[in-house]
């Protein structure tokens, strides 16, 4: 005999009028918000580790001397704090020719300079005594296709040199100097370009992508979950009218499932198919060393299959598990007998939790795959925690409440804490881990070398090159104090290693200059400044303040979202209740002003709290290391929060229509 399921569901949906089509597609928007935030974020971890890949040919693997045809030096510079990649190349006499490297189509003869077209554009519109003058004279420039390069922003250059040329020989390896022990400078014999290990400048990108993967995948679940759950009121009512007139739970669990797989599976497609849309716009969005090429963006098919499938199963479970009650007490779901009420326990398990993690941070040397579960360890606790903060707020706002409104909207957190909770529950760890990272100035242990410029040279040698560099300075035409550095000087750039230092005024530009002026002195260790000094530690910090900004901005989105699509979702499930309060009188301001504070009262103590306490954190850390605040970070989470939270607000207000219209004859409504 044929299922009854099927047709049923469908006969259902069909009939439900314009209140159940509006669930609907509020479910599906829901769906398609979550499906795209989600394939976002992954593009930015496979594109990452994408871009990373295109960066290994950079570093030379060395191979036995009788195998080596090439010699391989590579050496980083910067301007305008910009790093950019020199790779020197020189064919060895008498061997078997190198094959071209990534992105060119020979191998680079001597004298030849290529370019990448981000640098060659920037070569342009600086002087040449800034940048240009780095780089051998050459009557043009070659161009690095794609292929050898991470970004089209990326600043990269390729030279031809002869075998004998310092920048090839064995000081371009560094040579023991303090600051040259960082991944940007290398030199080996070589065979080809299949190295393996990634530039500093793209090697952390993957893993702190991941980071925001992390964080904002309990966003996305609490979005899908928010989903299942729109028209439940709706749902419980008739499916619990189906119950009492003999379907049996598996029947109600089955049309339950099979409507909201069909919702839940069109709103992921369609988030998917605006994230394909999307793509070139999604790579202008610049991350660490630039915008992307769009290819880098595309998950690929299993990822957006995965996606899709994962968001229409959470929105199932979501909505089938909003049906236990239904299936179990039907008599009590139609008289509407569900108190949600919070206990301590949630309260004990979370300090528990607190007290583990901090433990297990505390001891140092954790793997990437702990410090990941410890997260979501983390996330639990605060999941377990959240509903029951909301369910004490909202009886502590009751009971001083002053206004209508106010007492409206705490006896609706009291009432229901978990729904509250899920609106603002994406923002709690984000927030924190944005106000940390957003202010902080970690990483940054070069900035005591500001203004500074040095060139390692041989202890013997050091005075006439010392000589040579103020004469070199002074044709440039830059302000700059030179001295020679000794052994026992740990306080200055050269850290202790034989060589010149310049102290340079005038600002960056004056930087550049001297750095370009001072090519010369010491051809196999180009000089450096403090940017090269800081890059190991400044890279990561700001690929993390990136991604948890991004993530900040992003979980603001999903619970936007959230929020608006919730707050239309309880005007038509609460539509009787609403109908009941406008009979006893209250006006329809008071009700729109209590569902905007239902929603306030946990964003600013929740989630505001915890994004202070993430500000707070990282100004002490700051100030135990004797740095100010990242000012351009504190603005830019100043101004995501603002703009995130005018957002959620107006997404909530968008719903007044609603509001105004399943009230406007509140007897019909209560009948």
């Amino acid at each position: 005999m044929r299922s009854p399921v099927l047709p049923l569901t469908w006969h259902l949906a069909k009939s439900s009028g314009r209140r159940g089509l509006q669930s609907q597609l509020l479910a599906a928007g829901a769906a398609a918000v979550g499906a795209f935030v989600l394939l976002v974020m992954i593009a930015a971890t496979v594109g990452s580790g994408t871009r990373a890949d295109h960066t290994t040919w950079r570093t030379p693997d060395a191979v036995p001397a009788k195998q080596a045809t090439a010699v391989q030096a590579l050496a980083t510079t910067y301007v305008r704090h910009e790093p950019v990649t020199v790779v020197s190349l020189a064919q060895l006499p008498g061997r078997e020719a190198t094959p071209a490297p990534p992105g060119l189509s020979s191998f680079p003869e001597k004298g030849e300079v290529y370019v990448s077209p981000a640098l060659a554009e920037l070569m342009h519109q600086l002087p040449a005594s800034q940048l240009a003058d780095r780089f051998p004279k050459v009557k043009s420039y070659g161009t690095i296709g794609a292929a050898g390069l991470a970004s089209p922003d990326e600043l990269v250059a390729v030279v031809g040199r002869a075998p004998g040329d310092p920048a090839v020989s064995k000081a371009a390896e560094g040579g023991g100097a303090t600051w040259f022990d960082t991944g940007q400078a290398a030199r080996a014999r070589i065979s080809g370009f299949s190295g393996t290990e990634k530039s500093l400048l793209t090697g952390s990108d993957k893993g702190t992508a991941l980071l925001g993967v992390v964080l904002l995948a309990m966003p996305v679940v609490v979005l899908a979950s928010a989903a299942g759950r729109l028209g439940a009121a709706r749902r419980e009512q008739r499916l619990a009218a189906l119950r009492l007139a003999g379907a049996t739970p598996r029947q109600i669990l089955a049309m339950t499932a099979a409507e909201a797989a069909g919702v839940g599976a069109a709103g992921a497609l369609a988030g998917a198919l605006a994230y394909v849309a999307l793509l070139p716009a999604l790579a202008r969005i610049p991350y660490g060393v630039g915008t992307w090429y769009t290819g880098q963006l595309w998950v690929g098919l299993p990822w957006f299959a995965a996606v899709v499938v994962a968001v229409t199963a959470l929105i199932t479970v979501s909505a089938v598990s909003m049906l236990r009650q239904v299936a179990a007490s039907p008599l009590g779901v139609a008289q509407q007998a569900n108190p949600r009420r919070t206990r301590w326990i949630r309260f004990v398990a979370f300090a528990a939790t607190l007290l583990y993690v901090f433990q297990s941070t505390g001891n140092g040397g954790l793997t990437p795959r702990q410090a990941i579960a410890l997260l979501v360890l983390f996330y639990g606790a605060f999941w377990l925690f959240g509903p029951w903060v909301v369910d004490r707020l909202g009886r502590v706002v009751g009971r001083f409440a002053r206004r209508p409104a106010t007492l409206l909207a705490a006896r609706r957190l009291s009432d229901d804490p978990r729904g509250a909770w899920r609106t603002v529950s994406g923002l709690v760890l984000a927030g924190f881990v944005a106000g940390f990272f957003s202010v902080s100035q970690l990483g940054m242990e070069g900035s005591q070398y500001q203004g500074q410029v040095a060139v390692i040279t041989d202890a013997a040698q050091a005075r006439h090159a010392a000589d040579e560099a103020r004469t070199l300075l002074d044709r440039a035409g830059a302000t700059a104090t030179v001295t020679v550095g000794h052994e026992d000087d740990y306080d200055t750039l050269l850290g202790g290693s034989p060589g010149v230092l310049a102290r340079v005024t005038g600002g960056q530009e004056q930087i550049d200059t001297a750095v370009t002026a001072l090519t010369s002195v010491a051809p196999g260790t180009p000089p450096y400044s403090q940017d090269y000094a800081a890059a190991p530690d400044s890279t990561l910090f700001d690929r993390i303040s990136q991604v948890s900004t991004a993530t900040l901005a992003l979980s603001f989105l999903v619970a936007t979202a959230s929020a608006g699509l919730t707050a239309a979702a309880n005007v038509l499930d609460r539509r009787r209740v609403y109908a009941l309060l406008r009979l006893a009188g209250t006006p329809l301001k008071v009700l729109d002003r209590a569902r905007l504070r239902e929603t306030v009262l946990p964003l600013v103590v929740l989630a505001g709290g915890t994004t202070g306490m993430g500000v707070y954190g990282s100004y002490k850390l700051n100030q135990a290391a004797d740095v100010g605040i990242n000012t351009t970070g504190a603005l830019q989470l100043a101004a995501c929060v603002v703009i995130g939270a005018l957002a959620m607000f107006a997404a909530i207000v968008g719903s007044r229509p609603l509001l105004r219209r399943v009230t406007a004859d509140p007897a019909q409504t209560v009948d």
